[in-house]
């Protein structure tokens, strides 16, 4: 699992370890400094396809002051600038570069669900209709989230108070009678703050669904269609970018190959059966260019050795370019 700093304690790394579930994430509060000469000018593969290079040194590290330590793997990154930036991971027998390419690649995720928003609707509804959460369920008091608004909005009113005040008493020859309404003004909203945090704390923050009036109870949208869609469509994304990795090698752009790929999925082609041979030949149609044609060539060529079968006829796919 790889995520971020907020979870790099010594508790969950492990409970997770426990569990044989590795975890890879930044590490907390980091102020010593390596030596400069440990670090190594090295060539990192990243998740997604391709490589850069990384100064980059590897130490095991005890997690946590106590005897009962975790024993983690530390990986740091030399910046140009002199900064160290620090990875840990219980999955000791990773190496740097494999850590420090998954741990520095956890921005795709961000990149992922943008692409997948955009190519293939992931965030869009398949169907209309809810259903009622189970009674147990807790969710956020609908009281406590208006007195934490109500806070909220109070302190800048307060804020903009002083502020108005401080700027009166700095000029000269300020009104006395005007500095005397600003200063009743501020009182009166500090008390309102004052009353409104004591009513928020005395508020639970979270209730009970079936403790909620029957208009105020949250629903959710049907989840089941929701996820077999998703789920396809995440599987559709795999055999994409899986296409991209192949067709990478004769494009130097990724994104450049994803577009080519994202064409060649809508493209136009001749469907031609033999049944004495047992095949199934699909042509795609041309692309757009000479290059896009040399590497679509390519890839089907490559999809062509892997010998794929029908699912249903059991004949051999047999891909081409006319």
């Amino acid at each position: 699992m790889v995520f971020d700093r907020e979870g790099a304690t010594q508790s969950l790394l492990s409970r997770l370890w426990q569990q044989r579930i590795g975890a890879l994430t930044y590490r907390k509060n980091v102020k010593d400094l390596w030596p400069e000469d440990e670090f190594q000018d090295q060539e990192v593969r990243l998740p997604a396809g391709g490589s850069t290079r990384m100064k980059l040194a590897m130490r095991e590290t005890p997690l946590g002051a106590d005897a009962n330590g975790l024993p983690v793997t530390e990986v740091r990154r030399l910046t140009p600038t002199g900064h160290q930036t620090a990875v840990i991971t219980t999955a000791r027998q990773l190496g740097n570069t494999t850590i420090a390419g998954r741990m520095f690649a956890r921005w795709c995720q961000e990149n992922y669900f943008a692409y997948m928003m955009e190519h293939y609707a992931i965030d869009g509804l398949i169907e209309y209709g809810e259903e009622s959460l189970p009674g147990t369920h807790q969710v956020v008091n609908p009281r406590w989230r208006e007195l934490d608004q109500a806070v909220r909005q109070t302190r800048q009113s307060e804020r903009k108070l002083q502020a108005e005040l401080a700027r009166t008493a700095l000029k000269d020859g300020g009104e006395i009678q005007k500095n005397a309404e600003s200063v009743e003004s501020l009182q009166a909203v500090q008390e309102e703050l004052k009353r409104l945090r004591t009513q928020r704390k005395t508020t639970p923050r979270k209730v009970t669904i079936d403790s909620l009036p029957e208009a105020e109870r949250p629903t959710q949208l049907p989840p089941l269609n929701k996820m077999l869609c998703d789920t396809v469509k995440m599987v559709a994304y795999r055999a994409e970018t899986a296409m991209v990795a192949l067709v990478r090698r004769h494009l130097n752009n990724e994104d450049d190959a994803r577009a080519l790929i994202r064409a060649l999925l809508v493209s136009s082609a001749d469907i031609q059966p033999d049944a004495a041979a047992n095949t199934l030949t699909v042509n795609i149609h041309r692309m757009a260019s000479p290059v896009h044609d040399r590497a679509i060539a390519a890839l089907l060529g490559e999809l062509t050795q892997q010998v794929f079968l029908h699912p249903e006829t059991g004949a051999k796919m047999m891909f081409g370019l006319v």
